[in-house]
C-alpha cells in the first residue's frame, strides 16, 4: 500500500509541476528560438511516425502524367514555393522566419527524411502531409480546400521538383491565365 500511495504522490506531484510551468510562461515559445535536443527528438520523432503510420494505407495513382506535372507546378508555384523554394534559391523571407525551417524541396525530395524510402512509400507521405498539414508547423491542411486530384498533382511535381532547372520550373509552373481567371472567381 506504501507502494502505491507514493506512485501517486510522484504522479500528483508530476502534474502539479508540469501545471507550473505552462502557467508560469517560462517556457520560450518564440519561432526564433531552437527547440532543445531533446525536444527536436521527441517532435521530430513523433511527426515522423505519425506521417508513416497515416499514410501506409494510402493508395497511389500513376504520377507520370504530363497534365498531372503541369497541374501540381503551377499549385506548388503559388502556394509552396515561398517556404519550400524554388530551383536556384536558397532562402526566403518565409523559409527564414519559419521554425522548424521548411525543407527546401527544390534540392531534396525527402528521401534523406524518411531514410531512402522507396517512391510509392514518400508519394504517400507526401500527400498525406499535403492533405493534412502539420500542427504548429506552418505547414497548411489543403485537404480541406483542395480535391485530392490536385493534391497527387502537387505530389507527381514534387517527385520531379529536385531535377528540375530554374527554366524548367519556369516552364512547368506557369499558369494558363484562363483558369487563374476560373480560379478568381
Amino acid at each position: 500500500m506504501n507502494m502505491i500511495k507514493a506512485i501517486l504522490i510522484v504522479i500528483l506531484s508530476a502534474v502539479i509541476g508540469v501545471g507550473v510551468f505552462i502557467y508560469s510562461g517560462t517556457y520560450s515559445i518564440g519561432a526564433d528560438v531552437p527547440h532543445s535536443k531533446v525536444e527536436y527528438w521527441l517532435l521530430e520523432t513523433l511527426r515522423k511516425k505519425a506521417i508513416e503510420r497515416s499514410s501506409e494505407d494510402i493508395q497511389v495513382p500513376a504520377l507520370d502524367s504530363p497534365d498531372l506535372l503541369l497541374m501540381g507546378g503551377a499549385d506548388y508555384n503559388d502556394m509552396c514555393s515561398a517556404c519550400h523554394l524554388k530551383p536556384g534559391k536558397i532562402r526566403s523571407d518565409m523559409s527564414l522566419g519559419l521554425y522548424p525551417t521548411p525543407p527546401n524541396l527544390a534540392t531534396y525530395n525527402g528521401e534523406l527524411e524518411w531514410e531512402n524510402v522507396d517512391k510509392i512509400s514518400l508519394a504517400r507521405r507526401q500527400f498525406w502531409v499535403i492533405k493534412h498539414g502539420i500542427k504548429a508547423s506552418g505547414m497548411p491542411a489543403w485537404g480541406p480546400t483542395h480535391e485530392d486530384e490536385r493534391i497527387w498533382a502537387m505530389v507527381a511535381f514534387l517527385q520531379q521538383l529536385p531535377d528540375l532547372t530554374a527554366e524548367q520550373y519556369q516552364i512547368l509552373t506557369a499558369r494558363d491565365p484562363k483558369i487563374n481567371q476560373e480560379m478568381a472567381h
